[in-house]
């Protein structure tokens, strides 16, 4: 393996409070020193990244990679090549596939197939078999094959006492539940925000209520369980209200939120033509929302930003928006879409070491991951960045199968130069290199 010395690039690592200019040496898959001034050895591999900003490779913990089952949506060799390009060195997988991920056959099938791909890959298993929610999955020998996490995401746990008793199980191995947080009965039929837009539109809504009740219920059964629960895609108000007192409580919550319900509004279904591209799950919700959330992200109430990468065929989503699925495809946008918004300074206290930890440091601490900082000894997963590159968002030029986004045609500011995993460059200048 190559040796790599990063020389004059900004250098932020949230993990140690460190922003300052230095270099980098890189040998075999390891970070060896972070200071400024090193001299190269004579046989190193150099990355000028004089006016660029070096970063912990950044971990997208909620993506869909279809893989097995639906690989004409995506496969975990397209999805990672679409991580690679869009700065990202990992990405965890949601079980939702066909088969379910529910069996440590699976997490060996998703590490075996993803061994020489151009990020990781760390595969979660379901909370219950099949996602049916009738019993609880082999939750002890897929955490022995390395599942990172166990979720039923694109379904909630319906029955209480059937997360009462993952959580408490999951608390014995020291594991992380991340739930999706939906009342099926409140939310049944909805294809939109539940508010005026809806109204307006003649689409049936998802109300908020339909969240933060469940929300309720599961932080009150993490209460009586203890252990540690991750929330996915947080999208209202009232839930980021109902996190944040959890948090000043004690309990040991985390959350997320997405870049498309930071940057739209269910207004955007309106705007858009009903663009079945707008249609997700949670929906796109009201602007008093979309400033909660921003406020639950720059207040430590939201811990990590993820794509919820959900590819869909184009011809799935060329259809009426009621028979659509839900889902935008994220992977090659979420860097360049947050960094437009550090560059234009619309949220003050929205700056880049924020971003990075928001986008690597806090999702490799929540999952546990042997990345997320940049001290010497760690493996050497590392993203930079160009902050002044213009970046357009063209569905048509993506590594990955899917093409559905809200954000074609989009100039931005700010985009990733380098994705190195391992020591190893995946991606040099938009090419992936392997």
């Amino acid at each position: 393996m190559k040796t790599l010395y990063i020389t004059g690039g900004r250098v932020i690592d949230p993990s140690r409070n460190y922003d300052q200019t230095a270099d980098l040496l890189i040998e075999d898959g390891i970070i060896k020193k972070v200071e400024k001034g090193m001299k190269p050895p004579s046989d190193a591999e150099v990355i000028d990244a004089d006016g660029l900003v070096v970063t912990p490779g950044l971990v997208d913990m909620h993506v869909h990679l279809r893989d097995p089952g639906q690989e004409y949506k995506e496969d975990i060799n397209s999805g990672t090549r679409a991580a690679a390009a869009g700065g990202f060195t990992s990405v965890a997988a949601m079980p939702n596939t066909d088969p379910v991920t529910d069996d440590p056959s699976m997490i060996r099938y998703a590490f075996d197939k993803a061994a020489n791909t151009p990020a990781r890959v760390y595969p979660m298993g379901a909370v219950t078999r099949g996602q049916e929610g009738k019993e609880l999955a082999e939750l002890g020998r897929m955490k022995k094959a390395g599942a990172v996490a166990f979720s039923d995401d694109g379904k909630p746990v319906v029955d209480g006492m059937m997360m009462r008793n993952a959580m408490q199980y999951a608390m014995g191995l020291d594991a992380l539940v991340i739930v999706h947080e939906e009342d099926p009965a409140l939310a049944a039929r909805g294809m939109m925000h539940e508010g005026t837009v809806s109204s307006v539109l003649g689409l049936k809504g998802i109300p908020s209520a339909a969240e933060e009740a469940m929300l309720a219920r599961d932080l009150l059964i993490l209460k009586i369980t203890g252990g540690k629960m991750h929330v996915a895609h947080v999208s209202t108000a009232g839930s980021v209200e109902m996190l944040r007192r959890a948090k000043k409580e004690g309990l040991n919550v985390t959350a997320e939120v997405t870049p498309h319900h930071l940057l739209l509004t269910d207004r955007m279904v309106k705007n858009s033509g009903y663009s079945t591209n707008t249609k997700v799950n949670p929906p796109l919700r009201a602007e008093r929302d979309r400033q909660a959330l921003w406020e639950g992200l720059l207040d430590g109430t939201i811990d990590a930003i993820a794509s919820d990468h959900a590819p869909h065929h184009p011809d799935d989503k060329d259809m009426e928006y009621d028979f659509a699925p839900f889902g935008i495809a994220g992977l090659e946008t979420t860097l360049p879409l947050m960094l437009d918004e550090v560059n234009s300074e619309r949220v003050k206290e929205f700056t880049l070491p924020v971003l990075v930890d928001r986008l690597s440091t806090g999702p490799a601490r929540i999952l546990q991951l042997d990345s997320g900082t940049l001290k010497e000894g760690s493996t050497a997963d590392l993203t930079i960045l160009d902050l002044n590159r213009s970046y357009i968002v063209d569905p048509d030029s993506w590594h990955s199968k899917s093409r559905n986004t809200p954000f074609a045609g989009r100039r931005l500011l700010g985009a990733p130069v380098y994705t190195i995993v391992g020591g190893r460059v995946t991606m040099k200048e938009g090419v992936l290199t392997e």
